[in-house]
């Protein structure tokens, strides 16, 4: 079975590209480039779009030429999702309008002042995501892992400037479990993907579109090991300028022995992570096979 390797693809030049037509043009022509990119992955990509073709046509069920356009989809969904995160942090003049479901939860985590994860998956603008919370007037954390190319992320971080969240990126060292550690005792916010795991991390096994698929334990065990109210967010996209933000009711960690609590949190955010791929599965941006099982023909 192939699995996720922790990198994006991309490269610097053509980063370079959009951002000057973004400053020159605005995000509309910017789409209208990423559509020729999109045809470039649809022809070329052929290891990363076969998990996903895989997805549509025999875990949804659509027919082929259906699965097809859903794949097209995909891609200029993430090309966008690329765009929309570099206008927004720097600032690029824009029309995107945002509406939230839950910030009301999110509010009541931070007034508990215990702390708080925030768990969410590769589903929508993660991105966007972490810079709609900066409204919250509370300090948050982003943990990610470190997958992009070096010179790519640091011309990224040229053009959108600092992060309105601190950025928590995971090491070799585990420096990373220190950092939400502190985070969290000093009553933080921490937002974490709980979606994907490099091989060799310890997993669980939750339950997706029927089938079974191992995610990662750290997440989960973190919120039971510090006890800690849980949310589980999204960002989507809805329209072309438009964002819808989810943010479910608290989640308090249950009584009961570690391995029970933390199977029943999982089992609350697959069905969360569910939900919300049948209602926008062109915007679940995975590119392997996500089962302990492919899909039988």
């Amino acid at each position: 079975m192939s699995s996720w390797q922790g990198k994006s693809r991309g490269n610097k030049l053509g980063y370079g590209i959009f951002v000057w037509v973004l400053r020159n043009g605005g995000v509309l022509p910017a789409y209208f480039l990423l559509r020729f990119v999109v045809v470039y992955f649809l022809l070329f990509s052929n290891k990363t779009s076969r998990p996903l073709f895989s997805f549509y046509h025999r875990r949804i069920g659509f027919g082929r030429l259906q699965s097809l356009v859903y794949l097209y989809k995909n891609y200029f969904q993430l090309g966008q999702s690329i765009i929309d995160k570099v206008v927004v942090m720097s600032g690029i003049k824009n029309n995107f309008t945002f509406n939230f479901d839950g910030e009301d939860n999110l509010r009541k985590m931070a007034g508990l002042q215990r702390g708080g994860i925030l768990l969410s998956a590769h589903i929508g603008n993660w991105d966007i995501a972490g810079y709609l919370l900066k409204r919250l007037e509370t300090k948050i954390n982003i943990v990610i892992f470190d997958g992009e190319y070096q010179k790519i992320k640091e011309y990224l971080d040229s053009v959108t400037g600092k992060p309105p969240v601190n950025v928590i990126v995971i090491k070799n060292d585990l420096s990373h479990i220190y950092a939400i550690s502190d985070a969290l005792k000093n009553n933080e916010l921490v937002c974490i993907h709980a979606d994907r795991f490099i091989e060799g991390n310890k997993t669980m096994m939750g339950e997706l579109f029927g089938e079974k698929a191992r995610f990662p334990m750290g997440p989960f065990l973190l919120a039971t090991k510090f006890n800690v109210p849980v949310s589980f967010v999204f960002a989507v996209k809805e329209s072309s300028l438009h964002y819808h933000f989810f943010a479910s009711e608290i989640r308090e960690c249950s009584v009961g022995p570690k391995e029970e609590v933390m199977q029943a949190m999982l089992n609350d955010f697959t069905r969360e992570m569910n939900n919300k791929v049948k209602r926008y599965p062109e915007q679940w941006f995975n590119y392997y096979e996500f089962w302990a099982k492919p899909a039988i023909a």
